[in-house]
């Protein structure tokens, strides 16, 4: 075979192989088509280059267009970095962002009921002592409320804390499944035992001791979970309002997002759980504790607005990247 004829011939084809290669980005229906088309052509005269030729450029040219043709038909793989990278400064923080209404209410909602339980508690006695016998009561504000975050090593306290704090937003989490229906008996019993727990330390004097443990380690820990039942019910109400698109392309990206949050909210937690078992029972003032506890929380809170605000005026939905439902087509 003439290899000079078969170079002339099929150089154009190559030619315009590569140059469809260099702008795939901003390629058009037809475009990729053609992309995809002149990629085959090129795998099987790379095939014929090698079974008829001795040139060794000649085929390191052709093995070198065929590769980046691959890698642009078929996507080329991220490192793994960057998709860490785009979970924690895009994907995480702006589904927390666009869901904010949501946990906002959450949030609200639960600390209103374990408000007006706790004031329940308090102003009559009758119902403290249908929780309990006044040993029992005794006991527990006395002692076993504050020995609770003192009575295990601090390493495998903080497991076991990160272990249960993360059950409880994995159940918020997957009743998203079931539209959401669960999350707010699930806030309920969350807020029922705040507001129960707080109304007998206050009737009992140990208001001082109750706000001085909760609070370092509560702020995040709640955030946590209200965070998880909001983007839960915004799934849930995903399903009955789609919005422009069809109702299963926005039900999987919402899942998606769901799943991002879980993710997210594994490190979330784990911060809360080293709060919990490192600060809060540790001999610092009771001020500093809290202080602790509230720079948490706003360094969240500023994470999530500032990276979840500019994602958003970026257009982005916090879904992966080429996601399956939206996969592009000519």
């Amino acid at each position: 075979m003439d290899m000079d004829a078969f170079v002339a011939v099929h150089g154009p084809v190559w030619d315009r192989l590569d140059e469809l290669v260099r702008r795939r980005r901003s390629l058009d229906g037809a475009e990729v088509d053609e992309l995809i088309e002149l990629y085959q052509r090129a795998t099987t005269h790379l095939s014929i280059v090698r079974s008829g030729s001795a040139d060794a450029m000649l085929v390191g040219r052709l093995s070198s267009l065929v590769a980046r043709a691959r890698s642009a038909v078929t996507g080329a793989h991220s490192p793994a970095w960057r998709e860490v990278v785009r979970f924690f400064t895009v994907s995480f923080p702006v589904v927390a962002y666009r869901a904010w209404r949501w946990w906002l209410g959450a949030a609200l909602g639960s600390l209103a009921v374990a408000y007006v339980l706790a004031v329940w508690v308090v102003q009559d006695p009758a119902v403290q002592t249908v929780l309990g016998t006044p040993e029992e009561v005794r006991q527990l504000v006395e002692h076993d409320f504050a020995d609770y975050y003192s009575e295990h090593p601090a390493a495998s306290f903080a497991g076991q804390v990160w272990v249960n704090n993360a059950w409880v937003s994995l159940q918020v989490i997957v009743s998203a499944i079931l539209l959401g229906l669960p999350i707010p008996w699930i806030l309920w019993q969350n807020a029922a035992n705040l507001g129960i727990i707080s109304g007998l330390m206050h009737a009992h004097g140990k208001a001082d001791v109750f706000w001085g443990l909760i609070l370092p380690h509560g702020m995040l820990e709640l955030t946590a979970v209200f965070l998880a039942a909001g983007v839960g019910m915004r799934l849930g109400w995903t399903v009955i309002d789609p919005g422009p698109r069809r109702r299963g392309e926005a039900l999987a990206e919402q899942g998606r997002a769901v799943m991002s949050v879980a993710l997210g909210l594994v490190a979330v937690l784990l911060v809360s759980g080293l709060i919990e078992a490192g600060v809060t029972p540790s001999g610092l003032p009771t001020w500093a504790r809290i202080a602790i506890g509230a720079l948490a929380e706003v360094l969240f809170l500023t994470y999530v607005i500032v990276f979840g605000r500019r994602a958003v005026r970026e257009d982005e939905t916090g879904d992966i990247e080429d996601a399956p439902d939206l996969a592009p087509t000519a």
